[in-house]
């Protein structure tokens, strides 16, 4: 179990170091691609859903206010600072796409986590990502129509039904399992963090393989403007949490849930409604940039104790 823990929790050395393999040795990664990608987000959906029961839903009729400040924060933050950025940093139209498609999206399942090595309110992370993605059916393809249409042209419908099938029906699933196989959930379920972080891993890698080109020619500015994108996350999300909730630890979960994004169901939706393969990369690069952020701030206040 320590050994599980620990490989877990050191899911942004493992991104990152895939992420630079890809980049330097792209053949190690060409054989995840295709349906292996939307299998092994469902697969990570699945994982997250084993470990959700309804007790955990109910959390959202406990701390009403709570739950409403961190979705809301999620679902106008994010979005907002990503139609903002691409146009700071005049990102061409497929980056700038990709870059609003990411803050579209819901919560990262690495959030609960980066929440639980910092300290902080792992039941709220948990019902925050778990609102946000049953939520992302209807938003994510909304908002990325709203924010992207005049840029690129947009698959609303195909954006929809690609959520539904990679998050709501996995989700579902395995907080079905749990709820009625419970026996053979607990079994499974302390390997499936690993195996999460595993897919995420491959995820990235596969996605930085395939635009390998793109991101030599355009580094700086592209993992600028993701690099941002997650700094204003992490930073609004903790102010305005702070000013509405005026709690600590309420604050820095709504900052670690509003600064990372499910990066992996960005990646699938980029791959499966865009003919251009580069609007995919924006949500790869995310997936390294908001785990190194997050764990930086998990362990910042790990060891900082809570002013209120």
């Amino acid at each position: 179990m320590k050994v599980l823990s620990r490989l877990t929790n050191a899911f942004p050395l493992w991104v990152l170091l895939a992420s630079l393999l890809a980049l330097y040795q792209p053949a190690w990664f060409t054989w995840f691609s295709g349906a292996l990608i939307p299998l092994g987000l469902g697969m990570i959906m699945l994982g997250m859903g084993l470990t959700l029961t309804v007790d955990d839903f109910r959390g959202v009729l406990k701390f009403p206010g709570w739950v409403l400040t961190g979705v809301a924060l999620q679902y106008t933050v994010m979005p907002l600072c990503g139609w903002a950025i691409g146009l700071l940093f005049q990102l061409s139209p497929e980056y700038a796409v990709g870059l609003v498609l990411v803050s579209c999206c819901p919560g990262g399942t690495a959030s609960n986590v980066v929440s639980y090595l910092g300290r902080l309110d792992v039941p709220l992370s948990v019902t925050l990502t778990a609102v946000s993605t049953f939520l992302a059916a209807l938003l994510t393809p909304m908002l990325t129509l709203f924010f992207a249409d005049n840029r690129l042209e947009v698959n609303g419908a195909g954006l929809f039904l690609s959520t539904f099938q990679v998050v709501i029906l996995p989700v579902t699933t395995g907080v079905l399992i749990n709820r009625f196989c419970h026996r053979w959930a607990a079994r499974v379920l302390p390997a499936a963090p690993l195996v999460s972080v595993m897919f995420i891993t491959l995820i990235v890698a596969s996605i930085v393989e395939a635009g390998r080109e793109a991101i030599l020619h355009s580094a700086g500015r592209l993992m600028g403007a993701v690099f941002l994108l997650h700094v204003c996350g992490f930073l609004l999300g903790y102010l305005m949490g702070k000013g509405l909730t005026r709690r600590e630890r309420t604050a820095r979960t709504i900052s670690i849930e509003v600064g990372m994004q499910n990066s992996g169901l960005g990646v699938v939706l980029a791959r499966a409604n865009f003919a251009n393969p580069a609007v995919a990369i924006p949500s790869a690069l995310s997936s390294v940039f908001h785990s190194l952020i997050g764990s930086a701030l998990a362990a910042w206040w790990r060891g900082r104790p809570e002013l209120s």
